[in-house]
């Protein structure tokens, strides 16, 4: 389309208008419906802004919770950084040629005929997933909800966003494979994050990916940079682990395996159920063994895991070279686990592209694609939008989606997401930006805000 030219078609705003009508899987239609409610002087539920659903959630919370959720590393500089590097590039729009049918947006049901709204569905380790999205692993979720991670795998399942379950998660494996698939009307995307024990207890790795396989989760995400918990603040001034507690929050899967089960029956003479302080403690030593992992050990892995493997933690350039280099995985997430592991890193943001470019130069000479997923300091629209123009495939939202689960479980999830995706489509389209495809979003959408100065 050129510049004199006009848009073929226009929304069809009149499949909005029914304030009754379901919004899931369209983030525009959500915000017509939240408008055509406010015609019969009816309020939401939920705040839109962003930046205030930490300070709602907070008010919501016990102080152990608040300081295990909210609570960074150190002073919190790692995690500040990951918020003020978004805010250090900008993305310039372009305003001529908008609404152009061609390209793949015109694939797109409703609305999206004719190319009208950004398409922002993605292709990701194999997979085609509607949204460039996925709810990041979060452990212990029924300290923010008694839902937990039931109702945030539900509400993924009815978005269509990926749910990635924590090995740290204070409901059974099974069980959240359970709600998933009841909320979810296509086969929900749900992938496993792994906590990996140490070599010893190879046996216990192997059981949880087992189970994760039988439980349908298709994908497994290896966390690199939690081998021991770090130092941080919030938590010891309450004096708070919640991995030490008798209560199941955050060890509920080791309690269910029945390999550890039976580890800890040998060893102690009884099941776990007759001293579950000890039996969680022990858990906790063996899924945070002190030590890390080598590339070697990915192998392993690899024997035990027949779909797509992806690191999680990954800051420096040279170690994702590596990793290409190596042809083990499939992917990797560029994070610093929202600044809640190391004090005084840098920002996962800015770590984006120089990775990216090594993963791309080993793509281009082996001739094979690793993805490359970002983390770590997503809070709206636009974030996503900069992370994908700076070579992420995929974003994972983590504290947000926690922060929908304290205020409102199940429906608190479904907003918040719906609400990331509705302000993602229309900071797209009001950009001039025909897609989350690297044709569309790519380093030449944004400008270093500084450089204008």
């Amino acid at each position: 389309m050129t510049m004199n030219q006009h848009p073929s078609k226009r929304p069809n705003t009149a499949r909005h208008t029914d304030p009754d009508s379901d919004p899931d899987r369209d983030p525009v239609a959500y915000e017509a419906q939240v408008y055509q409610r406010g015609l019969r002087y009816q309020r939401p539920p939920f705040t839109f802004k962003p930046l205030d659903w930490e300070r709602l959630a907070a008010d919501r919370m016990s102080a152990d919770a608040r300081g295990y959720v909210l609570g960074c590393a150190g002073t919190g500089e790692t995690a500040r950084k990951n918020r003020d590097a978004f805010a250090r590039w900008s993305i310039v729009p372009r305003r001529l040629g908008l609404g152009s049918s061609s390209g793949s947006v015109g694939d797109r049901k409703g609305d999206r005929e004719g190319g009208i709204f950004p398409d922002l569905s993605v292709n990701v380790l194999g997979r085609d997933v509607p949204c460039p999205i996925a709810c990041a692993p979060v452990g212990v979720q029924k300290i923010m909800n008694p839902d937990g991670e039931l109702a945030a795998a539900a509400a993924a399942a009815r978005e269509r966003v990926p749910f990635i379950m924590s090995t740290a998660s204070s409901t059974s494996i099974e069980d959240v494979a359970r709600a998933s698939d009841s909320a979810g009307e296509d086969g929900a995307e749900r992938w496993f994050q792994l906590y990996w024990p140490a070599r010893e207890h190879d046996d216990i790795t192997a059981s949880l990916l087992d189970r994760a396989k039988r439980a349908g989760f298709s994908v497994l995400v290896v966390t690199l940079d939690t081998y021991i918990l770090g130092w941080r603040p919030s938590d010891m001034d309450n004096g708070y682990n919640p991995f030490l507690r008798s209560d199941q929050v955050g060890v509920a899967i080791g309690l269910t395996d029945p390999v550890f089960r039976s580890h800890f029956k040998k060893k102690h003479g009884h099941e776990v159920e007759q001293d579950m302080g000890a039996a969680a403690a022990e858990w906790t030593r063996t899924i945070f063994p002190g030590t890390g992992h080598t590339l070697a050990d990915v192998e392993f892995l690899r024997s035990h895991w027949d779909g797509p493997i992806v690191l999680k933690g990954i800051q420096s350039a040279d170690d994702a070279r590596q990793i290409a280099e190596s042809g083990l995985t499939d992917g990797i997430v560029v994070s610093n686990h929202g600044g809640r592991q190391a004090d005084g890193g840098m920002s996962s943001l800015g770590a984006l592209p120089g990775i990216v470019a090594a993963v791309d130069a080993v793509g281009r000479a082996n001739g094979k694609k690793l993805d490359v997923l970002f983390d770590s300091g997503i809070r709206s629209g636009a974030d996503i939008a900069k992370a994908l123009a700076l070579g992420a495939n995929m974003c994972l939202v983590g504290r947000p989606y926690v922060y929908g689960l304290v205020l409102g479980g199940e429906e608190g999830v479904a907003h918040v997401l719906r609400s990331l995706l509705g302000d993602l489509e229309l900071t797209l389209h009001l950009s001039g930006i025909e897609s989350v495809a690297p044709e569309h979003l790519d380093r030449g959408v944004l400008v270093k805000e500084d450089d204008l100065f």
